[in-house]
């Protein structure tokens, strides 16, 4: 007999770039809470110096609330940066 699986309704991957380089994910998960429920938030590192790389990546629990959050964050100002704030593309390889 064949049992259907819940789907988890789809996640959105947003791209957060021209972060503060002190920014750390935990601020990245507040800000972006403000307009929809956070599944994960990341500030992406040097690998060699450990230091931000200045963008990060949130993912944001499904399609409304990322919506949101690119109205509200692309474009404004956080900790005197201007964030650019879109869905994330899939990375090539």
């Amino acid at each position: 007999m064949f049992t259907a699986r819940k789907e988890r309704p789809l996640s959105t991957n947003l791209y957060v770039g021209n972060l503060p380089f002190n920014t750390s994910a935990e601020q990245l998960e507040a800000l972006f809470s403000q307009h929809g429920a956070v599944v994960r938030a990341q500030v992406i590192s040097d690998r060699e110096t450990g230091r931000s790389r200045g963008f990060g990546f949130v993912e944001m629990e499904n399609d409304s609330s990322a919506q949101a959050a690119i109205s509200a964050l692309n474009g404004a100002d956080y900790n005197g940066r201007r964030l650019n704030v879109n869905v994330a593309r899939e990375r090539s390889r």
